[in-house]
């Protein structure tokens, strides 16, 4: 019996980056999750408790947190209407898939950037 040994580097591609990164968002996303459990369990704590929580989600670093979560919310939800098109739809048959990763790519980023910068006009008071 002839035995394979394993890739040991896998080669950076789309693909490869599109399904990372949708993982990483799905990461993201089920933490956010769970912070915002968090942040919503204080309210039955009290007043007092909620807002010190909200004084901690009005520093710049949470409205930083927040535009990184709008991008992760329109990348993982483009991707995956990207992969059902490809897994049931006829996409499968067209190529090619590369640029069908950096069209879902880039217009997470200019949908997170069209709404990012408004978000952080806000949050800083401009």
């Amino acid at each position: 019996m002839k035995y394979y040994s394993p890739k040991v580097h896998y080669r950076l591609h789309a693909g490869y980056l599109a399904w990372l990164l949708h993982r990483v968002t799905g990461l993201g996303l089920a933490l956010y999750l769970f912070l915002h459990i968090w942040v919503t369990h204080t309210i039955g704590r009290g007043r007092e408790s909620f807002d010190q929580v909200m004084v901690l989600l009005q520093s710049p670093l949470a409205h930083v947190a927040e535009v990184l979560l709008l991008g992760a919310v329109v990348f993982h939800g483009l991707n995956g209407i990207r992969i059902v098109l490809i897994d049931y739809g006829s996409a499968a048959d067209r190529g090619p898939h590369r640029s069908w990763v950096w069209g879902t790519l880039a217009v997470s980023v200019a949908l997170a950037v069209a709404g990012g910068i408004p978000m952080l006009r806000l949050a800083l008071g401009h």
